[in-house]
């Protein structure tokens, strides 16, 4: 896990060394382990007779050949250079199969496949990786530098284009390093922050700057920039398989998944909240290692929150040397340090205890397996059955219809309290007469469009919920679970969870890999009857029987819990003078992006009890605090 940068100038101009090295350094938390730059062309009078000058440099954590796998490499006749964040995990079946065809390796490292692989298929080659990963590889003799992103977005890669000049990186903080890059906000990204808590590939914060969407290729040349899209997720048509097959085929596939991460030359762990997905990745590496697994978890003291009883219980079953951590009110004295890892507004606050968990583990480990994914691919969240139950309601006459939401619809308003039984009536009811992408945004995003519009300071018309609808109109021949999980895939899991997920770990020099997120799990489980992953109310059904007999029956039929995180009741005690001091003197306000007449109702709404904002509130103060620092 490392993270990278570079620059091409395509009229030639000098790349500034320092300025590469600068880059660098802002991520060196990233790759402690040493630095690599490299330019091009590689010596002074190539440079008078040709076009573009490139570099490419990292910030290495050493994974897999520690002592010699160092970056950039390139080729055999250093004509292809390639940086790369992440982890290759069929790297030594492709290098055999390249060393059949008489490519030469000079490291053992999985990075070296990328220059080899490319020299062999062209743009073609990343078809063929399996992993996690942001890459660069940079083409000396036809001067094209081509940017790849793993398929679902799990490590990061923003880039800014300039006039006749390409920058990237794998933060905003190293690409932030480059002064000519504009610091204007993106008003259309602002809004899908509100709306959604964080900002979706290819939007950033920045106007300049943009996201490489996941599954995709950024070829950079003399003829200008094109994206490719290189995967897409199908689920369709379905498999003809029996459930018992479906079962023992997917705990087949989850198990070499999990094999494949546990190659490392460095020692390994796992977190473990407790839950189906965290305590199966536990007992397949219980399953695949001689050693006892490494588990690490994070609790509250507030026991409504905290999992530390179910993570002991699954820890204790399976023998695994455990670690926990409780987090505290006084952790947020961490959120300077959290904005600037994130470097734009992100409004997640499980990203909390995510950090701590990271920095408990590191201490231990170097790699951490995690269960990111499971949710997904299985129909974990209850908005899965809602988005089924929705469309089921629709199908009832309107005359039966009628009056049920005649009368909910005149219960006293609480549509900001999410856990009360009247709240989530209404909630349902509002959000099944609404299209595929309205449920989306009511379900997922924290801020609806009418309660955006008492904060923002700019018409929230400029939001513009193209993405959404766009994905919800590629789903509408699939059944409601599946396209509620496509869209999670595609827009959820990348904007939201790998995010936070890539960054919290990566703060701590830690690798977090996901064994639920390998393709071939997930394609598998999207090509599934819909029923076998929803059985009625049933969450996760043929995962559940996939893995009964191998987790303790109590931690596959517990309620899901989720990673969530007190902010509700913090605010009301604690963190009462941090939230008064921040929000009822807005500096965005005063910018003109919010409204602090609506902030300021919020707030007094919230601490006097008459309505639950935590998550409106604390995505106002992350965009607050971020703008701000």
């Amino acid at each position: 896990m490392c993270g990278i940068v570079g620059l091409v100038d395509r009229a030639g101009r000098p790349i500034a060394e320092a300025l590469v090295r600068q880059m660098c350094e802002r991520m060196i938390h990233r790759g402690p382990d040493e630095r690599g730059v490299a330019f091009f062309p590689r010596d002074a009078d190539a440079a008078r007779d040709r076009g573009a000058r490139a570099a490419l440099g990292i910030q290495r954590l050493s994974i897999i050949d520690v002592q010699g796998g160092h970056q950039p490499i390139a080729n055999e006749d250093q004509t292809i250079w390639t940086v790369c964040n992440g982890e290759i995990y069929n790297f030594r079946e492709l290098r055999q199969v390249l060393e059949q065809k008489g490519h030469r390796f000079a490291t053992r490292s999985d990075t070296e496949v990328i220059v080899h692989l490319y020299e062999e298929d062209g743009e073609a080659f990343v078809n063929r990786l399996e992993g996690m990963f942001a890459l660069a590889v940079w083409d000396d003799r036809r001067q094209r530098l081509l940017l790849a992103r793993d398929r679902f977005g799990k490590k990061p890669l923003l880039y800014a284009e300039l006039a006749g000049r390409l920058v990237f990186a794998s933060e905003f903080q190293a690409l932030l390093s480059d002064p000519s890059i504009s610091r204007e906000l993106d008003v259309e990204a602002l809004h899908y922050y509100l709306t959604y808590m964080a900002i979706p590939a290819p939007l950033s914060i920045y106007r300049s700057v943009r996201k490489l969407p996941p599954a995709h290729l950024l070829i950079y040349d003399r003829t200008g920039t094109r994206l490719k899209r290189y995967w897409s997720l199908a689920y369709t048509p379905k498999l003809a398989i029996s459930e018992t097959d479906a079962a023992q085929r997917l705990l087949e596939l989850l198990t070499q998944a999990v094999r494949k991460r546990l190659v490392a030359d460095v020692p390994l762990g796992a977190f473990l909240s407790g839950g189906v997905d965290s305590s199966a990745v536990v007992a397949l590496m219980a399953r695949c290692s001689e050693r006892p697994v490494k588990t690490f978890s994070i609790g509250f003291e507030e026991m409504r929150y905290n999992e530390l009883p179910h993570a002991r219980r699954v820890a204790q079953a399976f023998g695994c040397e455990h670690h926990e951590f409780v987090v505290r009110p006084q952790a947020l004295e961490v959120l300077p340090t959290l904005i600037q890892h994130f470097g734009e507004p992100f409004a997640d606050s499980s990203a909390i205890p995510t950090y701590y968990l990271s920095r408990l583990t590191r201490e231990h480990v170097t790699v951490a397996l995690n269960g990111d994914g499971g949710d997904e691919a299985f129909a974990g969240y209850g908005r899965h059955a809602a988005n089924r139950l929705a469309e089921q309601w629709q199908a009832v006459p309107s005359a039966a219809r009628r009056p049920v939401e005649w009368l909910v619809a005149r219960w006293p308003s609480v549509s900001s309290d999410r856990q009360r039984l009247p709240g989530r009536l209404q909630r349902f009811l509002q959000a099944a007469a609404s299209s595929r992408a309205g449920r989306y945004e009511r379900w997922v995003g924290v801020m609806e469009a009418e309660l955006r519009s008492t904060v923002a300071g700019r018409p929230t018309g400029a939001l513009n919920h193209g993405m959404i609808e766009q994905l919800c109109e590629a789903t509408q021949e699939l059944d409601a679970v599946d396209a509620a999980l496509a869209v999670d895939t595609a827009f959820y899991l990348p904007t939201d969870l790998l995010v936070k997920m890539d960054i919290m770990s990566m703060a701590n020099s830690l690798e977090a890999r996901s064994p639920f997120l390998d393709h071939h799990v997930v394609e598998f489980a999207a090509r599934l009857p819909s029923s076998m992953k929803l059985r009625r109310l049933t969450s996760k059904a043929l995962l559940k029987r996939a893995l009964a007999g191998l987790l303790p029956d109590e931690t596959l039929h517990r309620r899901k819990w989720g990673f969530a995180v007190p902010i509700s009741a913090w605010f009301r005690t604690e963190l009462r003078g941090m939230l008064e001091d921040v929000l009822l003197a807005s500096q965005v306000a005063r910018d003109g992006l919010l409204r602090q007449d609506g902030v300021t109702a919020l707030v007094q709404a919230h601490l006097s009890g008459r309505a639950d904002y935590a998550h409106q509130l604390w995505t106002l103060l992350m965009l607050e605090l971020w703008v701000r620092r």
